[in-house]
C-alpha cells in the first residue's frame, strides 16, 4: 500500500529516548524531569545508573534496530510508507521529529509507540507529549494516530514465550522441575493503578505467556522494580529483590526472571535486574537465569507490521487472544488519568530508576 491509496502517509516510532555519551546524561534527566519536584540529589542518584554503563543507555540503539527490522517487513506487505524516529526525552525530540515531517508534506501518520500495555506513563503520557509536540511543531504538524496496546495480541505473546522458553533451556535439564518463573514490571503508585488496568493486562500478558509456552504447571509470580518516590507513598509490590529473599527462604534454588513489562534491554533492566538482582542473587546462592526481553524478535516485529496493517484495513481481523478483547485503536478520554486529574495534567511523579516505563 503506498502513501496514494492510504489515509495515512508516514509511520511514526515513539520512544522515551535515552543518553548515548556521558555528556548527554544530566541533560537527557533534566528533561525527563522538568517541572516534577524532584530533589537534585535523586536525579544525580539516577545518573550514576547510566554512568555504570559508560553513560550510554541502550535505548536509542534498540529503536534503530527495531527500525532497521520494521522496513522489510513493511515492503513486503507492500505498505511503502517512510518511517520517522521520535522521542520524548532525548534526540531526535518529537517536536524536531515533527517539524521534519511537515517539511516533507506527510499529513497524517500512525505511531507506534514503545509500550505494551495501559498507564498514565505508558499511554496517556506518550499521548500528552504527542499533542505538546505537535503543537510546538507549528500550523503544518502532521495529525498523528497512536497504533492501540498490544499486551494480549498472539504474536507479542509468542515472542515473550519463546524468551521465556530459551530462558528454561538454560537451566540444567534436572533442574527445570523446580524453577520458579518470575515476571518483572515497573513498579507505579498504586494510586495510579487504581485508575487503569495496568495490573490486570500484565497478569494476563503472565498468565498467556506460560501457557504458550507449556509452563502453565511451573510456579509463577509477577513482581515489580524500579521503584522510586516518597517511601511512605504505596507502590505496586512485591519488590523483585524482596521476592528473591522469600524465594530462597522457602528453599527454591533456582529463578528465571523475564521483564515482561519491558520491550527491550534498556538501563533499567539492565542496572535493576542484571547488576542488583544478580548481585543479590549471588548473594542468596539461587541460580537465577534473566530471559531477554522481545526486543526485535522476528515475532514481535511482525505484530508491529501486523498493528499498521490493521490500521490501513477498515474492517480488517484484529488479533487477540486470552480473556480480553483487542484494545479499541482510540483510548477513551477518560482512560488512565493522573488520580485527581484530568486526563491530561502534567505528572508531579518521581523520576525512575533509569529509561522509563517502555
Amino acid at each position: 500500500m503506498t502513501a496514494s491509496d492510504s489515509p495515512y502517509d508516514a509511520i511514526l516510532i515513539v520512544g522515551f529516548g535515552g543518553p548515548e555519551k556521558p555528556d548527554d546524561v544530566i541533560p537527557f534527566l533534566e528533561n525527563v524531569l522538568r517541572g516534577k519536584n524532584v530533589p537534585r540529589e535523586r536525579m544525580l542518584e539516577v545518573a550514576d545508573h547510566y554512568y555504570h554503563f559508560d553513560g550510554r543507555s541502550p535505548i536509542n540503539d534498540q529503536m534503530r534496530a527495531l527500525m532497521a527490522a520494521l522496513q522489510p517487513e513493511l515492503t513486503a506487505r507492500n505498505i511503502n510508507l517512510p518511517i520517522y524516529w521520535g522521542n520524548r526525552n532525548w534526540h531526535p525530540l518529537l517536536a524536531e521529529t515533527l517539524r521534519t515531517m511537515a517539511a516533507a508534506g506527510v499529513k497524517r501518520a500512525m505511531a507506534y509507540v514503545a509500550s505494551a500495555y495501559s498507564s498514565y506513563s505508558g499511554c496517556r503520557q506518550y499521548l500528552g507529549d504527542i499533542e505538546r509536540a505537535c503543537q510546538a511543531a507549528g500550523s503544518g504538524a502532521p495529525r498523528v494516530d497512536k497504533l492501540r496496546v498490544f499486551y494480549n495480541h498472539p504474536l507479542f505473546v509468542a515472542a515473550s514465550a519463546l524468551r521465556l522458553a530459551e530462558g528454561m533451556a538454560r537451566v540444567p535439564a534436572e533442574r527445570r522441575g523446580g524453577v520458579n518463573v518470575v515476571f518483572t514490571a515497573h513498579s507505579i503508585p498504586e494510586s495510579f493503578a487504581s485508575t487503569c488496568q495496568y495490573e490486570s493486562q500484565l497478569r494476563e500478558t503472565c498468565r498467556l505467556t506460560t501457557v504458550k509456552a507449556g509452563l502453565e504447571t511451573q510456579p509463577w509470580q509477577l513482581v515489580y522494580q524500579s521503584r522510586s518516590g516518597r517511601p511512605q507513598d504505596p507502590w505496586l509490590a512485591p519488590d523483585v529483590l524482596d521476592h528473591l529473599r522469600e524465594l530462597r527462604r522457602q528453599g527454591v534454588s533456582d529463578v528465571v526472571m523475564l521483564p515482561i513489562g519491558f520491550l527491550s534491554d534498556h538501563i533499567e533492566v539492565l542496572y535493576d535486574l542484571d547488576y542488583e538482582a544478580r548481585r543479590l542473587a549471588d548473594e542468596l546462592g539461587l541460580s537465577m537465569i534473566r530471559a531477554a526481553t522481545v526486543g526485535v524478535h522476528p515475532l514481535f516485529v511482525q505484530m508491529v507490521v501486523e498493528l499498521i496493517a490493521e490500521r490501513l484495513s477498515a474492517g480488517g481481523e484484529r488479533l487477540a487472544c486470552g480473556i480480553d478483547p483487542p484494545w479499541p485503536d482510540t483510548c477513551a478520554a477518560d482512560c488512565c488519568p493522573l488520580p485527581g486529574r484530568g486526563p491530561i495534567s502534567s505528572p508531579p511523579s518521581p523520576v525512575g530508576r533509569g529509561d522509563a516505563i517502555s
